[in-house]
């Protein structure tokens, strides 16, 4: 989708024929109808019905409408702020322990690289809280697993994360393979998240579909500890990907978890954009662009990026 399309979009709307639009853009009719057809076919709906008469907008023309203005505002002051070279302000964000592990850190260092004068507050805390957090209007954004986040709330998909078994060498059966079925991983203790955490319901709804549970021998929300108790040999976890790399720099083994769709899908949810501040804004962008790169480049293990999709309004 183009900033001009929506632009033509609008122009029709506001003089209510393909025509007059045409000669106020300075464009050709048959090039501005051609870039609406464009625009219809990638939402995949009308948003105009054509007659003799004129041009007005369908249901679905109408509910576009008040977002396309509001993505052109939020351009426009995009734009004065690059030109005016100091995009400044305050913006917050919420990270589960397991995300800002791996995306906390480049993340610092493209906001610091791209946008200095603008303060992020990053907060780390249980998936949960963070979407009271966000709900309560304390965050402008937050990297969230869960499907419905809340009312009024944009909702960009990020990332699809494979998840891992993590087990000190002495707690690996010798009959494991490259990979664990959940079936075989029944009998392993482990050590999880509570239940107010992303993570542990995902793996429940895992362990349900087969019909088993897992055996937790011990809940502890803090990742540092938690891994700490893995290396201290009590028990095995279960991790995304984001916590690979550092487990097998711990001398840890690592294991696929084999069953398919045993995977936790990350979105990243923000206030809506009338809500947001230019700089909230630009501190989203940047958390899309950091995350596509550390996909790209192999350096999120068992991630794969999910395909771009429009903001969602809840």
């Amino acid at each position: 989708m183009e900033l001009r399309q929506l632009r033509y979009f609008l122009s029709v709307l506001e003089h209510g024929s393909l025509g007059r639009a045409a000669l106020e853009l300075g464009v050709g009719a048959p090039a501005l109808s051609q870039q609406l057809g464009k625009l219809e076919a990638e939402l995949a709906t009308r948003l105009l019905n054509r007659s003799s008469t004129g041009v007005t907008p369908t249901a679905a023309g109408l509910a576009f409408e008040h977002h396309a203005r509001l993505t052109l505002r939020q351009a426009e002051h995009a734009v004065l702020a690059a030109q005016s070279g100091r995009m400044s302000g305050y913006a917050s964000l919420g990270l589960a322990p397991t995300t800002a592990s791996i995306l906390a850190r480049p993340l610092i260092a493209a906001m610091a690289e791209r946008y200095p004068q603008i303060r992020l507050h990053l907060v780390e805390m249980l998936s949960g809280y963070l979407g009271a957090q966000l709900n309560a209007r304390r965050l402008d954004l937050a990297v969230l697993f869960q499907g419905d986040p809340g009312p009024r709330l944009g909702v960009l998909p990020l990332l699809q994360e494979r998840l891992f078994v993590i087990a000190p060498p002495e707690r690996v059966p010798p009959h494991w393979g490259d990979a664990v079925s959940l079936s075989d991983l029944q009998a392993v203790p482990l050590v999880l998240p509570s239940l107010q955490h992303g993570l542990r319901t995902t793996l429940n709804a895992a362990f349900a579909r087969i019909g088993g549970e897992p055996q937790v021998v011990m809940e502890i929300d803090g990742l540092t500890t938690l891994m700490t108790a893995v290396a201290a040999g009590h028990a095995a976890t279960v991790q995304p990907g984001a916590v690979v790399a550092r487990s097998r720099e711990a001398g840890l083994r690592v294991f696929p978890i084999a069953d398919a769709g045993v995977e936790r899908r990350s979105l990243l949810v923000s206030l809506s954009d009338d809500e947001l501040t230019p700089a909230a804004l630009a501190t989203r962008l940047v958390v899309q662009t950091v995350t596509r790169e550390l996909v790209e480049q192999g350096r999120w293990p068992g991630a794969r990026l999910l395909p771009p999709a429009g903001l969602q309004q809840n």
